[in-house]
């Protein structure tokens, strides 16, 4: 690796790492566990499309780990690992075949799989298939958020390389 790409993916899992402590500040938008905005996956997307996919894991492992820690609560690592890689794995498929123009598409999908990997990790981890009660409000919120946090990926993709 050069000087300038690590440079570059340590900067941008600083903002992901930032966005996720600021996020965590903001009271949550419905009563229901899991459901958060996911603003920090505005890095995650945009690293998929302007640096590829190995850099992108990097981030996304380094961004779960420390924000586990950082929040204190190391049993949301399993959550946050677990769905972030199904979320990883969807878009590194999408990446193929999507343009730049449809990165939101490939947002919205990969919140999908997010929450899928997550509710996946929470009947794992609480041996009950009882909270996939509250997998119908994950996907549509997931859909919801994937597209905001896809266009902003989208758009920020768009003037850096503008710039």
């Amino acid at each position: 690796m050069n000087t300038k790409r690590i440079t570059k993916m340590a900067l941008l899992t600083a903002v992901a790492l930032i966005l996720f402590t600021v996020e965590a500040q903001i009271p949550a938008p419905v009563p229901i566990p899991g459901v958060k905005l996911g603003l920090a996956n505005i890095i995650t997307v945009y690293a998929m499309f302007a640096l590829g996919p190995a850099d992108t894991l990097c981030i996304l492992l380094v961004r779960v780990v420390l924000g586990s820690m950082f929040s204190g609560a190391m049993i949301s690592l399993l959550y946050s690992l677990s769905g972030g890689l199904l979320c990883y794995a969807v878009m590194l498929l999408l990446r193929r075949v999507l343009s730049e123009r449809q990165i939101w598409v490939c947002s919205v999908l990969g919140a999908v799989a997010h929450n899928a990997g997550q509710m996946l990790a929470a009947i794992a981890i609480l041996r009950t298939t009882a909270v996939a009660v509250y997998f119908p409000a994950l996907l549509l919120s997931g859909m919801v958020t994937g597209l905001f946090t896809g266009l902003c990926a989208q758009e920020v993709l768009r003037r850096l390389r503008k710039a």
